[in-house]
């Protein structure tokens, strides 16, 4: 597989180029996240000791960009010695430039912006399940899967298990499969706040005075060996806080309709 060198990352983008990119980009996303509204961080002692390469972030999603934005600022603060804290912008100066995050290809090819954000890092996948706001059901693109491997080999990679922002969506498999192949470190990221903050697309700031906050969590312990995909997954997903389990609008329902059925038998 390609390597990066000290002028251009593993997939050819120069690293002048990604810097400039991603200091005004966070310039311009910084009082969103400590201004408008207060970003709470914790958990970033959980990166300070990890490889440069092979690490794998696996996130629930509220917004497109807003998300991706804040974890740049968390990891560009981390590599300059801040933990749990974006208070210090200067180390927009000195970014964590071997990051990259998984989007779906049909976002990052809409408008200029999107665009701008691919050239920081995005590996692009197309869905296999729903594309232009249809659903379809087409094959994995191995191609895509050999440049998130890539991505891995080379860096740092946030991926989004549900592959939407829809709360408590169901994981896909691929990512565990991934996981069970690749055997990176995996971090789970727990994001809440950041759909009431800002619009869909992450790009306004729908609120302000809304404290949104990013937990980092110690890396799973999975026995790559002898644990299944479906495991896995699992396991992701509760470190995520995304399964039925901490849906409390799920218990809520099916409490009321527990009640409407006793009062049918009486």
């Amino acid at each position: 597989m390609a390597k990066k060198n000290i002028f251009t990352d593993a997939f050819g983008t120069p690293y002048f180029l990604k810097r400039l990119i991603i200091f005004i980009l966070g310039i311009v996303s910084y009082r969103r996240f400590n201004g408008f509204n207060k970003l709470k961080i914790t958990g970033t002692e959980h990166l300070v000791d990890l490889p440069d390469s092979n690490v794998l972030f696996v996130s629930n999603h509220q917004t497109y960009f807003a998300d991706v934005a804040a974890m740049y600022h968390a990891f560009c603060s981390v590599n300059n010695g801040y933990l749990n804290t974006i208070k210090n912008p200067i180390y927009l100066l000195n970014p964590k430039i071997d990051f990259y995050y998984v989007a779906a290809e049909e976002t990052m090819n809409k408008g200029i912006l999107p665009k701008i954000f691919k050239i920081a890092g995005a590996v692009t996948v197309k869905r296999t399940w729903r594309a232009e706001g249809k659903n379809v059901n087409r094959m994995v693109d191995m191609s895509e899967v050999d440049n998130i491997m890539k991505a891995l080999d080379n860096g740092w990679v946030a991926t989004f298990p549900q592959g939407t922002t829809s709360a408590f969506a169901q994981g896909r498999r691929g990512t565990a499969k991934l996981v069970k192949n690749q055997r990176p470190i995996v971090i789970p990221i727990k994001i809440n706040g950041f759909r009431r903050a800002f619009d869909k697309k992450g790009l306004r700031v729908k609120v302000t005075g809304v404290k949104p906050t990013m937990e980092f969590k110690p890396p799973l312990d999975i026995d790559y060996d002898n644990e299944n995909a479906h495991e896995i997954l699992h396991k992701i997903m509760t470190a995520i806080e995304q399964t039925e389990d901490f849906n409390l609008l799920h218990h809520y329902d099916e409490e009321l309709k527990a009640k409407k059925s006793e009062q049918k038998d009486s």
